[in-house]
């Protein structure tokens, strides 16, 4: 069974969300973050540690 990335990381962070209860500023930040990091000059570091 396929299932795309996007469905996966939505199920797990809805149930991340309800399961341990963080506050909403800690996931705005974590995903704001991300999405920063993903767009920088670090990003194929990242991404060749995250491979490996």
């Amino acid at each position: 069974m396929d299932v795309p990335l996007w469905l996966a990381l939505i199920v797990v962070g809805a149930l991340g969300i309800k399961l341990i209860r963080p506050p909403w500023w800690l996931v705005a930040v974590i995903l704001l973050g991300g999405f920063l990091l993903a767009d920088s000059l670090l990003a194929p570091v990242i991404g060749t540690a995250i491979s490996k």
